[in-house]
């Protein structure tokens, strides 16, 4: 008898240990799916890039090369800038204390701008031979050099041009993904009948997103033109110096400090 009262107790006593600890089954079941099977998030870029057409995408993407190019463009630039700026320091200290252009130009780098434009007016010199004699040396020198400072400032300003068309169009290209964007979702809203705020929200929201891109790659293209511009400006300034002061040395010499 007490055997079976005290069996008795134990059972009662696991069945409500179950209970209290184990959860019920349904509710087990919920907790496994809701860990399973997290809900995406329906807003944002990825829903935009996987609810949208060609055109949508295409315009994604040609905003992504923008945003790359500029970057890469104004990198690149600053580095060159920097570099010319560095090699102008030395063109005191190694060209001028040399006894001949050629010999001051062979100090230098050899990417420097100055070794270029000194090389090409000590070889102006060289050729003024045959039919380019009868140019006057007066002439002739300065023509040479000059052709050399238009070739160090076309390449100083490379990729400028991409940082301006960048600048004033990605709005535009943002923009044209917004319409289409929204064009599209508004359609989609008319076909399915739905107008409710949480329906026309989504996907209206998604299309702005292109007009916020296009901002955010033309803000940067913009500043950095005008900075990488500026910049230019004063190494142009210090190369057609230097220049002037290698034709004056050229022509009051009569090519003899070639």
């Amino acid at each position: 008898m007490q055997t079976s009262l005290l069996f008795r107790a134990f059972c009662c006593a696991a069945l409500l240990t179950a209970c209290v600890v184990l959860p019920a089954p349904d509710v087990m079941a919920q907790a496994a799916v809701a860990h399973t099977a997290a809900p995406d998030n329906p807003y944002g870029i990825e829903a935009l890039w996987r609810g949208s057409d060609w055109v949508a995408r295409f315009v994604l993407l040609l905003l992504v090369v923008m945003s790359v190019g500029s970057w890469y463009i104004l990198v690149t630039k600053l580095v060159e800038q920097s570099r010319i700026l560095r090699q102008a320091a030395a063109v005191s200290a190694q060209f001028w204390q040399a006894k001949s252009v050629r010999q001051g130009a062979g100090a230098l780098e050899a990417t420097s701008p100055y070794r270029f434009i000194a090389e090409s007016g000590a070889d102006a010199i060289s050729q003024h031979a045959g039919l380019k004699a009868h140019i006057p040396m007066t002439e002739w020198v300065p023509m040479s050099i000059q052709a050399a400072v238009d070739r160090v400032q076309a390449r100083a300003q490379g990729g400028l041009a991409f940082l301006a068309t960048v600048g004033s169009t990605s709005p535009f290209v943002g923009l044209f993904g917004t319409v289409w964007g929204i064009y599209h979702a508004l359609t989609a809203i008319g076909i399915s009948g739905q107008a409710s705020i949480d329906k026309v929200a989504g996907p209206v929201g998604e299309a702005l997103i292109m007009t916020a891109i296009g901002l955010a790659v033309a803000i940067p293209a913009v500043l950095g033109y005008n900075w990488l511009a500026r910049r230019n400006k004063v190494v142009m300034d210090q190369v057609r110096e230097f220049s002037q002061e290698l034709n004056a040395v050229l022509v009051g010499s009569s090519g003899k400090a070639a």
